[in-house]
């Protein structure tokens, strides 16, 4: 059995070690590493490009080979941490407390999909269809990576941390915008006719009918199934234990069935999370349910961050100045120029827009579409998106990784 480039059989005992360890640094350096300036992806990474760079005999994980692998163990990561987002949000969906989340995905979001699509084609030289892609993959924040910039948990209120709240809900919700702007790039390379016909079979479909229905079938699954948590009594010692198990079914269930009806499921998952929150906000499950996604989340995180460090040291990043200045550009200049254009004048003051602008973490969610996208279409230049999406994720898990805490607590001390 292959998968990622491990021949499970052949290196299973390795494996298992392996995967113990960043379980076992999982559950441990998020306590030692607390208000470090280090993230606990970064000894994970580490982890995996030493395991990897070990005459073992292995090969090396290539996400340009094994698509299929790496686009279903990104996908279950990315509608895991969408749910951990949507349970952690207490403040209420508005138009007007939420205003600075609007104009993330509104304004930020469509000028950096334009930034790195612009960043592909010029420095890189990218074709249209490839920059693009580039683009939508590199738009999202990543609600994986980004624990440190994220709200606490129920409960907590984070109604005066502005900071927090909007990369949380930003990376909530805009990695189902993301899917559109994919779309369009499927549409190109897979040569769809030029014209009205394109654009009205786009905007229809993959952005009106698939968004409306993200939205819908999360509000109905999310409340729906916070009737059967919340009503059901647990009278027994291992009927409470098991309430946490419950925030698979959330994840899972509105995830398949928007899927199933062409919906975004990505979206549906935060949205159903979000609803199931804010039913019976006091209720003692809502901890329990945070609790036990993020433990798999975290699990889940160690595995794709052991097979990313292999990636790097089996040459799946090809660094060439070209690529290394584009990187450069869309994590120090892209992202940030974007954030502030949309955030001016609003709910955030200047510091807050500034921290929130800089904090635009890219990862998993990146890799899942330029996955996605490779799989269901060909793409000249695949190899060089897939280079320059692993070198922005590894320059924003380095960097963010190292600055979150500190600037973080800058900022609390600011406005405390």
């Amino acid at each position: 059995m292959i998968v990622a480039g491990i021949n499970l059989f052949e290196a299973r005992p390795a494996a298992f070690v392996v995967f113990a360890i960043g379980v076992l640094a999982v559950g441990s350096l998020p306590r030692l590493l607390r208000d470090k300036a280090v993230s606990f992806p970064i000894p994970l990474l580490l982890l995996g490009a030493a395991f990897f760079a070990l005459p073992l005999g292995l090969t090396e994980p290539d996400p340009l080979r094994h698509g299929p692998a790496v686009e279903l163990l990104t996908e279950l990561l990315v509608i895991v941490a969408l749910t951990n987002a949507g349970l952690r949000i207490d403040r209420p969906f508005s138009w007007r407390t939420w205003s600075t989340t609007w104009r993330l995905l509104g304004v930020t979001m469509p000028l950096t999909v334009a930034g790195v699509t612009a960043v592909g084609a010029w420095l890189v030289g990218l074709p249209l269809e490839a920059a693009l892609l580039a683009g939508a993959a590199l738009s999202p924040t990543d609600p994986v990576l980004a624990s440190e910039v994220q709200v606490g948990g129920p409960g907590e209120d984070e109604e005066e941390d502005e900071v927090r709240f909007a990369l949380t809900s930003e990376a909530g919700l805009n990695d189902a915008l993301a899917f559109p702007y994919t779309h369009a790039a499927i549409l190109l390379a897979a040569g769809s006719p030029d014209g009205g016909e394109w654009l009205t079979t786009w905007l229809l479909g993959d952005v009106v009918y698939r968004l409306a229905v993200g939205v819908a079938a999360g509000l109905v699954i999310g409340r729906l199934l916070a009737q059967v948590l919340f009503r059901l009594p647990a009278e027994t010692e291992t009927a409470k234990a098991m309430a946490g198990v419950a925030a698979l079914a959330v994840t899972l269930g509105a995830y398949g069935a928007t899927e199933w009806f062409g919906g975004y499921g990505f979206l549906a998952t935060f949205v159903a999370a979000h609803a199931l929150r804010h039913v019976d906000a006091e209720h003692e499950y809502h901890e329990k349910l945070v609790i036990f996604v993020e433990q798999v989340e975290r699990v889940l995180v160690v595995a794709v961050m052991v097979l990313l460090g292999g990636a790097v040291v089996g040459g799946a990043v090809d660094v060439t100045w070209p690529l290394v200045g584009a990187a450069a550009l869309i994590v120090l200049v892209v992202r940030p120029v974007a954030g502030l254009v949309g955030l001016v004048a609003g709910r955030a003051s200047l510091v807050q827009a500034g921290v929130i602008s800089f904090f635009g973490i890219r990862g998993v969610g990146s890799f899942f579409y330029v996955a996605y996208a490779l799989n269901h279409a060909r793409f000249p230049e695949a190899d060089a998106v897939w280079s320059l999406v692993l070198l922005v994720a590894l320059a924003s898990i380095v960097l963010h990784g190292i600055t979150a805490a500190p600037v973080l607590r800058w900022v609390d001390d600011r406005e405390h």
